[in-house]
C-alpha cells in the first residue's frame, strides 16, 4: 500500500493527464470507493500538489472542462472548488483558526493531565484501537501521507463519536501526517464532521456504508457509535471582507520570495503595475514545521522541501540571483536588508502557518526601508467573494468562478 507522491510539477502534469480521461462519468461512478490496494484509481492523486500550486486549479479545470464538458465533470468540478470555497470561508473568519490553534493548545494541555486520554490518543494514532477499518486507515496515512475523502470522513468520525477522543487532536494528526494538509480544507472538514460548521448536522461513520464502499473489505457492526449527538460550540464569527491584497511597484529594487502555499509564481511576473524590471533576488522561506506544536512528518517536510525545490530550480533563470532557503522570518529580513531591497513581492498566503509568518515578516521589516508586498490571485479574490455561506450556495457560482479564471490569466 505504498502511494508514491514525488514533488514536482512534471508529476502533477503526468497524473493529470492520466487522469483527465476519467475524470467525468468514471469519476462520479467511482469516487466514493476506498481502494488503497490499487492505489485509489478512481480519484485523481492531485491534492498535494494543488495545495502546494505546483499545478493550479485553473490548468486542472481548464484540461478537465476541455476533455468531458461542464455536465460530465460536475462532481469533479465540484470538488476542486470545495478548497476554494474552505479557504474563501476561512480567509474571512480567520478566528476560526486561532481558536482551532488553542483548542490544540488546551487538549495536549489535558493530555499532559490525563495520562489515560494520552494513552487513547496515542493507540488511536499508532493505529491500535481494535476496530479494523479505522487502524488501517492510520497506518495509511502515517505510510502514504495520504487517504482518501471517503476514509478522512470515517476516520474523523470515528475519532470523535466511537473513541470519544478530542476534535482538535484529530485535525491536528491529520495535518500533521496529510501531504496535502491545509488548514482551511482539514479545520473545517473536521468541524463538519463534529457537527460544528453546519451547526446541527455531523458525519456519522456506519458500518453498511464502510462495507458498501470498501468493498467489504470492514464490517464493524455493533463497534461504532452510530447515534451520536452533534459536538456544541459557539456560533460562527461574523463575515468578514475578502482581502485585497497588494500590488507592486515598478522602478523599485525587487525580490520575490516563495513559499510553500504558492509555488507557480508566474503570475506574479504578470502582476498589475508588476515586475517589469529584473527581480533582484529571490529567496525561500518553509512554514511547514508550524502547522502543528507537535511538529509534522518526514515525508511532509520532504514533500514540502522537494516542492520548494522543484519550483525554485524551475524558475530560478528568471527570478535573480539566489537568496536562502529559510525556515524563519529572520533570516529573510537579513537576507532583504544585505541585498537592497525595497519591495519584497510573494504570493498572498491564506489563513495558517505561512501567512502567520508573512505577518512577523512584515513587522521585523518595519523600518527597514524593505516593504512586503502580498500579491493575490485575481480569481481567489473573486471567488472568496461567494464563500459567504454554505457550499450549496457558492456551488451555484462556479460557472462565474470558471469565468474569472479564465479572463484572469492567474
Amino acid at each position: 500500500m505504498t502511494t508514491t507522491h514525488a514533488p514536482t510539477r512534471a508529476e502533477a502534469l503526468s497524473r493529470l493527464a492520466r487522469f483527465a480521461p476519467r475524470a467525468g462519468r468514471a469519476y462520479a461512478a467511482g469516487r466514493n470507493h476506498d481502494r488503497p490496494g490499487e492505489g485509489h484509481p478512481a480519484v485523481s492523486g492531485l491534492s498535494p500538489y494543488l495545495r502546494h500550486r505546483l499545478i493550479t486549479e485553473e490548468e486542472v479545470l481548464k484540461t478537465v472542462l476541455g476533455r468531458h464538458g461542464p455536465a460530465a465533470a460536475e462532481k469533479f468540478v465540484s470538488e476542486v472548488f470545495w478548497r476554494t470555497y474552505w479557504k474563501g470561508w476561512l480567509e474571512r473568519r480567520p478566528s476560526v483558526w486561532t481558536d482551532y490553534r488553542a483548542g490544540v493548545r488546551r487538549a495536549l494541555a489535558g493530555m499532559e493531565d490525563e495520562p489515560s486520554l494520552a494513552a487513547r490518543v496515542a493507540a488511536a494514532e499508532a493505529g491500535e484501537t481494535g476496530i479494523a477499518c479505522f487502524d488501517a486507515w492510520a497506518h495509511e496515512l502515517r505510510q502514504t501521507g495520504y487517504l482518501h475523502n471517503h476514509a478522512r470522513m470515517w476516520t474523523a468520525s470515528i475519532w470523535i463519536f466511537t473513541l470519544r477522543l478530542p476534535w482538535e487532536i484529530g485535525a491536528d494528526w491529520f495535518l500533521r501526517h496529510l501531504l496535502d494538509g491545509d488548514p482551511a480544507s482539514n479545520t473545517l472538514s473536521w468541524r463538519w464532521v463534529a457537527g460544528l460548521q453546519t451547526r446541527g448536522k455531523h458525519y456519522v461513520a456506519r458500518a453498511e456504508n464502510i462495507a458498501r464502499y470498501t468493498d467489504g473489505r470492514f464490517d464493524r457492526r455493533g463497534e461504532l457509535d452510530e447515534a451520536p449527538l452533534p459536538l456544541d460550540g459557539p456560533p460562527h464569527p461574523p463575515l468578514g471582507p475578502v482581502p485585497s491584497g497588494d500590488t507592486p511597484r515598478p522602478g523599485l529594487r525587487t525580490g520575490v520570495l516563495l513559499t510553500e502555499e504558492d509555488l507557480s509564481p508566474g503570475f506574479l511576473l504578470a502582476a498589475p503595475g508588476g515586475l517589469a524590471d529584473p527581480v533582484a533576488s529571490y529567496a525561500t522561506l518553509l512554514s511547514v514545521a508550524d502547522r502543528s506544536p507537535r511538529g509534522v512528518s518526514a515525508q511532509v517536510d520532504g514533500f514540502s522541501k522537494g516542492a520548494i525545490e522543484d519550483a525554485r530550480d524551475r524558475w530560478s533563470e528568471r527570478l535573480g540571483t539566489r537568496g536562502p532557503d529559510a525556515e524563519t522570518v529572520e533570516e529573510i529580513a537579513d537576507w532583504a536588508r544585505s541585498v537592497g531591497l525595497e519591495q519584497l513581492v510573494t504570493a498572498y498566503a491564506p489563513v495558517g502557518p505561512a501567512a502567520e509568518a508573512l505577518d512577523r515578516l512584515n513587522t521585523r521589516l518595519a523600518g527597514s526601508g524593505t516593504q512586503l508586498v502580498r500579491v493575490m490571485r485575481v480569481a481567489d479574490r473573486a471567488a472568496w467573494a461567494y464563500a459567504t455561506h454554505g457550499f450549496f450556495r457558492f456551488k451555484s457560482r462556479i460557472p462565474d468562478m470558471i469565468e474569472d479564471m479564465t479572463q484572469s490569466g492567474d
